[in-house]
């Protein structure tokens, strides 16, 4: 019998967001909804639809393996040479590139935790060690559950080739500042790449709350990750990019990429989602304004829910989270639970959170969740 490597036989299978059509079949409502991947409510840009259709009479051709127009376009909108940018099917695909690259079985990969669910199961497919270094509960002056970099420094040791900060952080929303990262990036070791991955940087309203490209420049150890797939409304497409400051770190990503994984549907509508940023930047706001509205919501109901910088909110409900969860699921809504930790809920439309909210209310009214 063939058996799989045994890190990979103890992975714990990836749990996408319920399809809501599923659950209102299932529980016999006219539409359930989804409030548990960060996807933005929003339908495509229309100039990416137009990209779209333009692009669909190619697919009978190979896409451009170099993504050399996108990578052009994004090397442009940030002042960086394209030997500086990698693109990728997703930001996660990138991290996973990074493991690839930079980690072998005996290294070390540290990390905030709770944050992206994916940081440690990439450590078990290189072989490499998990570091986890727990969030801060609360401190006066900080935010609560977010990122302690002087622990998370503390922790990087000789075998340690790199340290992920997700910042906005996944899945509690909050953000480390630019004094504290800027001092964090200063003590982390030449020798270890630090990974600021902003998937969630187009929502952050913070002005304290550093943009990670302008912090990358003058630093060869430290790359920056993005996503088309939240705010720029590509997520059924999958691409994301790298851009480090130094390209040799970026040819050594290139190299484990694989042949032809951003499509040409992907390519085309990235591109053209760069040259609507004006439209973008519209819907993020309106997205950080009724995070805004949710956030006092549910701070009226007295949930102690952190102040957001991405486009969802953390519910630390603790023991409560898996009733918590399931019950709105009953109530057609399905949120993203942690079991034990809390409840991650995506910003939707004013009439999604509505719909939301209605449902806590009920939930909470009746008998309490064990």
């Amino acid at each position: 019998m063939v058996s799989a490597r045994p890190a990979v036989q103890q992975l714990p299978a990836y749990k996408p967001g319920r399809n809501p059509a599923d659950l209102a079949r299932e529980i016999g409502v006219p539409q359930a909804v989804k409030l548990a991947s960060n996807e933005v409510a929003f339908p495509p840009l229309p100039a990416v639809v137009q990209a779209l259709a333009e692009a669909a009479g190619e697919t009978n051709r190979y896409p451009d393996n170099g993504a050399v127009v996108l990578t052009a376009a994004l090397a442009q909108r940030y002042g960086v040479d394209p030997a500086q940018v990698v693109t990728g099917c997703g930001a996660v695909m990138l991290c996973q590139q990074l493991a690839q690259s930079f980690n072998d079985p005996g290294t070390s990969i540290a990390f905030a935790w709770r944050s992206f669910e994916m940081y440690p199961l990439l450590a078990q497919v290189a072989g490499a060690r998990s570091i986890r270094v727990p969030l801060v509960p609360g401190r006066p002056g900080g935010p609560a559950d977010t990122h302690d970099l002087e622990a998370l420094a503390a922790a990087v040791d000789d075998t340690t080739r790199m340290v992920f900060v997700c910042n906005p952080n996944n899945p509690t929303g909050t953000a480390v500042r630019r004094a504290e990262l800027e001092r964090f990036l200063d003590a982390v070791p030449a020798g270890t790449l630090v990974v600021l991955d902003e998937a969630y940087r187009e929502f952050v309203t913070d002005p304290d709350v550093p943009d990670g490209l302008e912090l990358m420049r003058g630093r060869p150890n430290v790359v920056v990750l993005r996503t088309f797939s939240k705010a720029w409304g590509l997520a059924g497409l999958r691409v994301g990019y790298l851009v480090a400051e130094d390209p040799a770190v970026a040819e050594a990503v290139r190299k484990t990429h694989v042949p032809f994984s951003v499509s040409s549907l992907a390519q085309a509508a990235a591109v053209a989602a760069l040259a609507s940023e004006e439209e973008v930047a519209r819907r993020c706001a309106a997205v950080t304004a009724e995070r805004e509205r949710l956030t006092a919501a549910l701070r009226e109901r007295g949930l102690d829910v952190a102040d957001s910088q991405a486009n969802f909110v953390w519910l630390p409900v603790g023991e409560e989270t898996a009733g918590l969860a399931a019950a709105l699921e009953a109530r057609a809504v399905i949120t993203r639970p942690f079991a034990g930790e809390g409840i991650r809920v995506t910003v939707g439309t004013p009439e999604e959170d509505d719909v939301f909210l209605a449902a806590l209310d009920q939930v909470r009214s009746a008998t309490p969740v064990a």
